[in-house]
């Protein structure tokens, strides 16, 4: 059945902020800022290495060509202007808070936790690709895959953030589900260089997530979120441009 993916990777990021939320009782402070440190030092590993592989190629010859960075770049200023535009990280901000009154009284990281769980569930290739070969294909690997390391991200992240991050799977469930609903619409112009870039751009806003969770500096991957869907737009104006 066609968003069986998305419901598996929902039910696993609740269970692990459940499985999380209940071992932070027994961590002290000094143990949840270590983990948490070694938890942003991984996923700008993470971000740093998907953007790497999607940048850089190995030719016929066997040179290493770079591709991809000018629409990269272009992306993710036009995404930007569009996310500050709609201020998608204060609605996401709000919407955790609104959360945290009706369920979470007294947990002051709630929000922090749901919009950081939030994004770093969304913004993967992972979550575009698994969600887009679930509506396309019916193909669920990708997302059975994703959601036994978003179960197992989902307990780390919970024991340091607290129940909010249990929260996030309704993020999940909207963002991903949104794009399996629309993979069949949009199928024509889902070309493998298109899913790339989309790709690459994912894993930058990956690794701009590990810098807020290093308290290196504050950015607000919540407003660059539209710039994932940047390089399907480019594609579709080239396409009625010819």
């Amino acid at each position: 059945m066609i968003g069986t993916g998305t419901i598996v990777n929902t039910i696993a990021v609740i269970a692990g902020g459940i499985a999380g939320t209940a071992i932070k009782t027994g961590l002290s402070q000094r143990y949840r800022s270590i983990i948490m440190q070694a938890v942003g030092l991984s996923v700008v590993i993470i971000g740093v290495s998907g953007a790497l592989q999607g940048i850089f190629r190995v030719t016929a010859k066997g040179a290493i060509d770079r591709g991809d960075i000018m629409l990269m770049i272009f992306s993710m200023v036009a995404g930007c202007i569009v996310g500050e535009w709609l201020d998608i990280e204060a609605r996401l901000d709000s919407l955790g808070q609104w959360f945290q009154s009706k369920f979470a009284r007294g947990d002051g990281n709630f929000a922090e936790g749901f919009v950081t769980a939030s994004l770093l569930f969304c913004v993967g290739a992972m979550a575009i690709v698994g969600a887009l070969d679930d509506g396309l294909n019916g193909d669920t690997s990708t997302l059975f895959a994703k959601s036994i390391l978003d179960g197992v991200s989902s307990i780390v992240f919970a024991s340091t953030m607290g129940i909010g991050v249990a929260f996030s799977a309704v993020s999940v469930l909207v963002y991903q589900g949104a794009i399996t609903l629309a993979a069949g619409f949009v199928k024509p112009w889902l070309t493998p260089e298109v899913i790339g870039q989309m790709s690459l751009v994912g894993n930058v806003l990956i690794m701009a997530i590990g810098i807020n969770l290093l308290d290196i500096k504050k950015i607000k991957v919540g407003n660059m979120l539209p710039a994932v869907f940047i390089p399907l737009v480019y594609y579709l104006i080239q396409q009625i441009a010819h």
